[in-house]
């Protein structure tokens, strides 16, 4: 992960991996971040690097954590658990 400079470009694969390990949701599929790429329209930019999509984190993850905080708010089940 970069912090300046260009696109930190990641796979649809990458980008559930990091939902989940940046603990911005309990569980996320790269099957999941495919269908909101289809479906949503304020999915951040698609691009094609051979056979695989990829998006740009810097963009990616704050629509990820916008779409994590609205689902927690309506389902317990998706809210991460407390540190305590």
């Amino acid at each position: 992960m970069t912090d300046e400079g260009g696109p930190d470009m990641v796979s649809f694969r990458e980008v559930a991996r990091r939902v989940v390990a940046e603990q911005i949701a309990p569980s996320m599929t790269h099957q999941r971040v495919s269908q909101l790429a289809k479906d949503d329209p304020d999915f951040p930019p698609v691009v094609t690097i051979g056979r695989s999509k990829a998006i740009d984190w810097k963009l990616g993850r704050p629509y990820f954590k916008a779409k994590a905080e609205a689902a927690a708010q309506r389902d317990s089940r998706r809210r991460m658990p407390s540190a305590e």
